[in-house]
């Protein structure tokens, strides 16, 4: 039995780990009656008595009692396939042990626990996506919901959304269902108070206090990248619970921590209420939920990428590279351009490139902004209609991190010519080597044939096999071009180069590298 992170971890440094509102502002969930006698009520008359007054609350106790009964455990079953590892794999005794190259994966179950809330009388819970589906690796068998007073029930899967990481249940049972509604994130200020209540660790009804440390987070990209953040201890096992205001409303979806430990260490991540509503309507109305699309390949615009570019970091965001026949491309947006607004709103860090595009309906026009050699133009693109998660992945795959070469390292052509400045070895493009790279079109680029380790070009990941397509804008396709494009950097003081260059089996890239 395996037990699954139901917390996702944000890719931090550490490597570790839209529109309409449902409901009102008032308390949803109100009930003077023991938790085993549940029962849904709604009278605002109700509330004087729980809602602290402003300021420090004296106890969270009253306020706890009342949403408490709303809060579920999740817990699934699940089948995983695994690989079987041989340790006599690539030997003549290879298949002797039932593990060879042709041997069908091994399945084996998986448990995964998580939190959520319900939100309707007649039993409609929300939680995270990666709650019930184990980050897509296993094949759920079944979902049971546990009530704080025990009660078990089975739940029927109603919708999921793997973008937003959002879910819908639904148990049948003994009616009304105690429940909650969602407030407005948008009032959402920092320094309110919050408290959150799940099961953390398969600890039932859980409650934790804090506040509202950051509002709109970004947390390193996305189409739903922009979390409230709190101080309040999140841990695994509170995914999919819900974070509260002092009003009893649901105003975040706890989701992911930032912890070099695994454990809380006070910085939490919870999916806004404004995001999340309209969503949630959609699953359970059976709607299909389609975001705008660009096809484009981004990167914020960095201190080093800013340098290159002679622009404001933190404004606006570059474009890498471009999707062939993608709307984009049919508005003219071409790789090396910096985006700057999108249907008159800013690219920021907290506003990104990918949400308000996301958050544009297909088929819509927009006029979008954009920085191309120092000029400032605006182009109209029709938003395409967002891929699957899962088409989005075979579109853009990750660079091939791997230290295989075409090249021995005793090579003597790895000696080629030294760019110091850039801390580079590279050499001519000729047809023996393009077919080793599998580059069809052996005239356009050099071959990097060693990189220096202490260079700042090791530190952004080129490497030994990579093809180098442009430098500051101009072909590359000898060595000679680039000693004249660093030589034409250097005489005009500039310290980064901005540099194309192609992985092996992926599309170029843009990557700023500072001179020596």
């Amino acid at each position: 039995m395996e037990e699954s992170k139901d917390v996702k971890p944000v890719r931090y440094a550490y490597g570790l780990t839209t529109a309409l509102l449902v409901g009102g502002a008032t308390l949803s969930l109100v009930t003077g009656y023991p938790a085993g006698a549940q029962v849904a009520q709604n009278e605002a008359s109700q509330m004087a008595t729980v809602v602290p007054k402003a300021g420090a609350p004296a106890s969270f106790a009253d306020l706890t009692a009342q949403l408490a009964p709303a809060v579920v455990n999740i817990s699934t079953r699940q089948r995983l396939q695994v690989q079987q590892n041989n340790p006599f794999a690539g030997t003549p005794f290879e298949g002797m042990f039932g593990g060879g190259r042709g041997a069908t994966p091994q399945t084996r179950e998986a448990q995964s626990l998580g939190s959520g809330f319900v939100i309707s009388a007649d039993g409609y819970i929300v939680t995270n996506n990666h709650v019930i589906t184990a980050d897509g690796k296993g094949e759920v068998e079944s979902i049971t919901v546990t009530t704080t007073d025990g009660t078990e029930y089975p739940a029927k899967l109603i919708g999921k959304d793997a973008a937003s990481d959002l879910a819908v249940l639904k148990i049948e049972g003994k009616k009304p269902f105690p429940f909650v509604k969602f407030g407005d994130s948008t009032k959402a200020r920092v320094g309110d108070w919050i408290i959150a209540i799940g099961n953390p660790f398969g600890l039932s009804g859980t409650v934790t206090q804090g506040i509202i440390s950051a509002v709109y987070r970004n947390t390193g990209g996305g189409a739903y990248d922009r979390y409230l953040q709190t101080d309040a201890a999140i841990n695994k096992g509170n995914s999919g619970g819900p974070m509260f205001d002092m009003h009893g409303n649901v105003i975040g979806i706890n989701n992911a921590i930032f912890s070099p430990t695994g454990g809380s260490v006070g910085i939490g991540f919870a999916i806004p209420a404004e995001t999340a509503a309209p969503i949630v309507q959609k699953l359970i109305k059976g709607e299909a939920i389609e975001r705008g699309y660009l096809g484009v390949r981004i990167q914020p615009l960095n201190d080093d990428l800013a340098d290159a570019l002679g622009v404001e970091k933190n404004k606006g965001e570059f474009i890498q590279s471009v999707e062939p026949d993608g709307a984009a491309a049919k508005a003219g947006i071409k790789g090396g351009d910096v985006i700057l607004s999108v249907g008159g709103k800013e690219v920021t860090r907290d506003q990104t490139l990918s949400f308000l595009v996301a958050n544009t309906a297909p088929g819509s026009r927009i006029p979008i902004e954009l920085l191309r050699d120092g000029r400032k133009m605006t182009v109209s693109a029709t938003v395409d209609k967002r891929p699957s998660e899962a088409e989005l992945d075979k579109a853009f795959d990750p660079d091939d991190d791997s230290d295989s070469s075409p090249f021995d390292k005793n090579d003597e052509q790895q000696q080629g010519v030294v760019e110091k400045s850039l801390g580079l070895s590279v050499i001519d493009l000729t047809p023996q080597i393009a077919r080793q790279l599998g580059i069809t079109d052996p005239s356009k680029g050099v071959v990097i044939s060693g990189v220096d380790d202490s260079s700042d070009a090791a530190a952004k990941g080129l490497k030994r096999g990579m093809l180098l397509l442009m430098a500051d804008g101009k072909e590359v396709n000898t060595k000679a071009d680039l000693a004249k494009a660093v030589s034409a950097a250097k005489a005009s003081g500039r310290a980064v180069m901005l540099l194309r260059v192609q992985p092996r089996g992926t599309s170029p890239l843009f990557i700023p590298v500072r001179l020596n």
